[in-house]
């Protein structure tokens, strides 16, 4: 495994200049198919991994409100990444926000500088992962939430929160200049969407009629099955090629996700007296959120380590904000304090001596770590407030959440004989 500080594909996250002699002239072909199929596993994780992960979760009246919410939210931020997003986040632009070069996917590059791909592929595997990180909100406000305020307020975040996090972090803003290590996604996608579902769920309050452990089990473990397979394409496609480098990053995520998975099983039946397989599930998605920012940066035995510690700060944090937080499917728990666990964790296990890659000459642990928590900082407090911001916003044109009379029918309600459903 190559050392982190060196590697291309990070020169390229962090959008580092690069000499015109180092660009390849043709596209490698292997590289490019790895992206492309690396793009549909993390679609396959949102759609429909999520989609079914959250329509298990919730009250059967709402299970198809709750997934079309997501494949709603997945069609709009679509769009608006091609219009804008994209060039939000990786155009050439400064320290807070990229620039219009790429706005409607315009004067993309042969080749992403610094890559061995086309731009269009490094477009459409970053738009998979946009899509994750957006749908994971439908899941914080899940029984409760107007379809069509929903749709609003998704490319809003987008534009307000997610595009300028990811400018910050892999395109070249100032906490990449400050030295803020993020992999694949632990603080971009999961600590970002998790702060923003803290402000959503704070916001719109506690549902009227709470469904526990909702009504198909079978429904949530499936959608998470995916979602776990599906993430092999999130840390495998930030290799940005068929390399080791990508295979070393799928076998941590892997593990992290079982050592984590067993520790929340035993976890449970100490603090519990019983395993459940939503638990089990739970535990698995909090090691693997954890493992994500430095899936290609640690060891095995790191890796393991990571999904234990993870499983055990993700079920404390589950116990401490039962009853305080209506969050259905722990995505404030799951994506946000698993996401900080990760990144908090990157600098100990990069460490040559716990088997990590190490940090290139001059680069302590004291100031990696503190660099983390400053990245930490400013994303959850611009998360928070942004979301607050946009689901205000689309709050004065469109309620956010559905009368009492609708959330106590339910919000999957029949149309007319085969034409469909009809959402409030």
């Amino acid at each position: 495994m190559r050392r982190f500080f060196s590697t291309p594909f990070m020169a390229a996250a962090l959008a580092l200049p690069l000499p015109a002699a180092a660009q390849v002239a043709v596209a490698d072909s292997g590289d490019t198919g790895w992206m492309i199929v690396c793009a549909l596993l993390v679609l396959l994780a949102a759609l429909p991994g999520l989609s079914m992960r959250h329509a298990g979760l919730v009250n059967v009246r709402n299970a198809l409100s709750v997934a079309t919410q997501g494949l709603a939210v997945a069609a709009i931020v679509s769009l608006v990444w091609a219009i804008a997003g994209y060039s939000i986040a990786f155009a050439p632009g400064g320290s807070w926000l990229g620039g219009g070069a790429n706005l409607l996917l315009a004067n993309l590059g042969a080749l992403r500088e610094g890559l061995t791909v086309p731009e269009s592929a490094f477009a459409l595997y970053q738009m998979s992962l946009a899509i994750f990180a957006a749908c994971l909100s439908a899941g914080a406000v899940a029984e409760r939430a107007r379809f069509g305020w929903i749709v609003a307020f998704a490319p809003l975040w987008l534009l307000l929160v997610y595009a300028p996090v990811t400018h910050w972090v892999w395109g070249g803003g100032w906490p990449a200049d400050l030295g803020v290590l993020d992999f694949a996604g632990g603080l971009v996608i999961h600590a970002s969407a998790g702060f923003s579902a803290l402000a959503l769920a704070l916001i719109i309050g506690r549902r009227r009629e709470a469904t526990g452990a909702g009504h198909a089990p079978v429904l949530t473990l499936a959608g998470g099955g995916l979602i776990w397979v599906g993430w092999f394409g999130m840390v495998g496609g930030w290799s940005l090629g068929a390399s080791d480098d990508a295979a070393s990053a799928i076998l941590n995520c892997h593990f992290a996700a079982c050592a984590a998975a067993l520790v929340r099983a035993l976890l449970d039946r100490l603090l519990a007296s019983r395993v459940s397989a939503i638990g089990v599930l739970s535990g698995a998605l909090s090691g693997l959120v954890a493992i994500a920012p430095s899936a290609a940066l640690v060891g095995v035995g790191g890796a393991m380590l990571i999904g234990v510690i993870a499983a055990i700060v993700c079920r404390l944090g589950a116990a401490l904000l039962d009853g305080r937080i209506d969050d259905p499917a722990g995505i404030v728990v799951i994506h946000g304090l698993g996401g900080v666990t990760g990144m908090l964790l990157l600098p100990l296990f990069t460490l040559t001596l716990l088997g990590g890659v190490g940090f290139d000459a001059g680069v302590g642990f004291d100031q990696v770590l503190l660099n983390q928590i400053i990245g930490i900082a400013v994303v959850a407090l611009w998360s928070m407030v942004g979301t607050a911001i946009a689901a205000l916003i689309v709050a004065v044109v469109i309620p956010m959440r559905v009368s009492e009379q609708d959330e106590a029918d339910g919000l999957d309600a029949a149309q007319h004989g085969q034409q469909g459903w009809d959402f409030r």
